[in-house]
């Protein structure tokens, strides 16, 4: 009698989604235990609303760039395109705070336009969007350099509320991030929008095949990635009173990649959401404020940051490798079952011929 050696079943596993999410509540735990060791208090009223505060603006960039990543792209010009948003909305308004509605559209336009101009490259000119991107922001670096010496414009005290308001403790910005944020999580989980985007990750030649438009898609996965910048460019405009061309130099592109990547987004697509990139965002602004209580040395911080975000990338890849199934072995010597004969349910057949044998 042959032996069949079967794979065990699967124990039930912890999305990455979970995962990080509990990542971030140790993370927490331990920062509060560290702070308290010092004197300090993590959740102190102050400590809250500078760590929600840090998430807001990077949390707008990050969702945008879950979009394009989950289609297996990428932007590095979201950093060029805050600068430009923040420059076009704050020089429009000029103080005039009927003049806001206006400068708001314009600085949305502008940006969903320089999406559209990287979408076209990467699928028109078969541009490697690294490439593609990368030659976007400098052009609009090039333009900004030129263009602005400094600070320029004027925001009025109306549209400031946006950067500054609080409810109790929880800045109003941080609540149209996690707003921006559950659209996002719908559009992608529920709509055919959201499910074409998974699917030109994933493959795009089957994608193609099945009949979606990869090109349309990956078009508008860089357009809304550079209005969620746009948006970001928004909030640098009402937090400074101004507009800034030099808000580039500040890393988000590469910031906002490591957020959705810590977050458990698939870097080559196809796999991930905007949940997880919420709790990526969250982590980074933790880490921030926990290193600045405790007032880590810059280029330490980012030492440290860089090691936490490769631990859990190698974490979230074992666990990939991990999860998948495992192939049914035989033991020494024997053959796999045969297959079952199908079974004759056909009728017989009773010959009538009148009388003939």
């Amino acid at each position: 009698m042959s032996t069949l050696t079967m794979a065990r079943p699967a124990r039930r596993r912890l999305s990455t989604t979970a995962v990080v999410y509990l990542a971030l509540v140790a993370i927490i735990g331990i920062g509060a235990i560290v702070a308290a060791s010092e004197g300090s208090n993590l959740f102190d009223r102050a400590n809250l609303v500078d760590m929600l505060t840090r998430s807001s603006l990077l949390g707008f960039v990050a969702i945008g760039q879950t979009i394009v990543i989950l289609c297996r792209s990428l932007d590095l010009s979201v950093g060029y395109v805050m600068a430009l948003s923040s420059l076009i909305a704050a020089t429009t308004m000029n103080g005039d705070v009927n003049r806001v509605p206006i400068a708001i559209a314009a600085a949305l336009g502008a940006a969903a336009l320089i999406g559209l101009v990287n979408g076209v490259i990467v699928t028109a000119l078969k541009v490697n969007p690294f490439i593609a991107t990368l030659g976007v922001g400098l052009i609009l670096k090039g333009y900004l350099d030129t263009r602005y010496a400094g600070p320029a414009g004027d925001v009025p005290e109306a549209f400031r509320a946006f950067g500054y308001t609080r409810i109790g403790w929880i800045p109003l910005s941080t609540l149209v991030m996690l707003a921006v944020a559950g659209a996002a999580i719908v559009m992608l989980a529920r709509t055919r929008t959201g499910h074409h985007i998974y699917a030109t990750g994933g493959d795009i030649d089957v994608a193609r095949m099945s009949g979606i438009r990869t090109g349309r898609t990956l078009i508008l996965a860089h357009v809304l990635c550079a209005l969620a910048a746009g948006v970001a460019g928004l909030l640098l405009a009402s937090r400074f009173g101004t507009g800034s061309a030099l808000v580039y130099d500040s890393g988000y592109d590469l910031e906002s990649i490591a957020a959705v990547v810590l977050g458990g987004t698939y870097l080559l697509g196809g796999r991930g959401g905007v949940a997880g990139t919420v709790a990526g965002v969250l982590i980074l602004a933790t880490l921030d404020t926990i290193f600045n209580i405790l007032g880590v040395n810059p280029f330490v911080k980012d030492v440290l940051r860089g090691t936490i975000i490769i631990a859990a990338v190698s974490i979230y890849a074992r666990r990939a490798l991990s999860a998948r199934p495992r192939r049914i072995r035989f033991g020494p010597g024997t053959a796999p079952p045969k297959p079952r004969e199908p079974a004759d349910d056909t009728p017989a057949r009773v010959a009538t011929t009148g009388g003939q044998a």
